[in-house]
């Protein structure tokens, strides 16, 4: 997040907003909170899957946001600062539409939860917002040194995120032996449904569309492993989100090469010289 920071200038972030009218915000409102935990739910249900199993995909479709954006985005014909400007978006719609959508799907099993708004603001503004602030401060105060080393930081982020998949897997090795053989089907599933739920929306621009969805796939595993031991007391919904970390990376990276392929113009060119300094 800091390396996202060190991207964006608050103009941009304004500007990138602007891009989309009140209902395509709208639309997108539905395509990122909504349709990926319907999705999760209906296909739990129908390749039966385990209740832990249930909890962590639901949880996963009901977050999004996820803090990795690497500088390859824009070279791959995707706009960097487009997607960050969608991540600090859904960041900030986190504490009004979690709740809201995880209450929704408890009753639907008799059951009544409800997260702390107040709880997701303060992982957010902690994990998300403040790394955020600091990396924009940076950049102010030091656009030389931000403009040098932000690469570097997106190297690292990515690293640390692949290693501790790495570790999660080695330490759960004996639980993924247990799980349904079905979830590998259904957590790839949901990533092409949160891609698609973006493509229904129709949004008018191609390359805003496109990004987002790329973004859109890319759900929050962290908060969502947080909320089902915390909120939901599955621990055992761990495989199931691990499941979807993995397959989300796969078709995200698969995703964006086949993109690249077709020749797809990529972002300006003041932009994509913004991202490669």
């Amino acid at each position: 997040m800091v390396s996202v920071g060190m991207s964006l200038k608050p103009t941009q972030v304004a500007s990138n907003w602007r891009r989309l009218t009140w209902l395509s915000w709208l639309r997108m409102v539905v395509a990122t909170f909504l349709l990926p935990p319907l999705l999760a739910l209906i296909l739990a249900n129908v390749f039966h899957l385990t209740r832990a199993e249930l909890t962590g995909i639901f949880l996963v479709g009901a977050t999004p946001g996820a803090p990795l954006l690497t500088r390859n985005l824009a070279r791959k014909g995707f706009d960097m600062h487009l997607a960050a400007s969608y991540q600090v978006w859904a960041a900030l719609m986190v504490p009004v539409m979690i709740p809201l959508v995880v209450a929704a799907g408890a009753k639907l099993y008799n059951r009544d939860v409800w997260i702390s708004p107040v709880l997701l603001l303060s992982q957010i503004a902690s994990k998300q917002l403040l790394p955020f602030a600091v990396g924009m401060v940076v950049a102010w105060l030091a656009p030389k040194f931000s403009q040098k080393y932000q690469p570097t930081l997106n190297v690292l982020g990515n690293f640390l995120l692949t290693l501790l998949i790495v570790l999660v897997l080695f330490k759960i090795g004996s639980a993924l032996k247990e799980i349904t053989p079905m979830l590998p089907i259904v957590v790839l599933l949901l990533v092409f449904g949160s891609m698609a739920a973006v493509w229904v929306m129709r949004l008018s621009d191609p390359l805003l569309r496109q990004t987002f969805v790329v973004c859109n796939a890319n759900r929050h595993v962290g908060l969502a492993l947080l909320l089902s031991g915390q909120y939901l007391h599955s621990e055992k919904a761990l495989p199931a989100i691990a499941c979807y970390a993995m397959a989300a990376l796969l078709v995200m990276f698969a995703y964006a090469r086949w993109y690249r392929s077709r020749g797809t113009p990529s972002v300006p060119l003041h932009q994509e010289a913004d991202c490669l300094r």
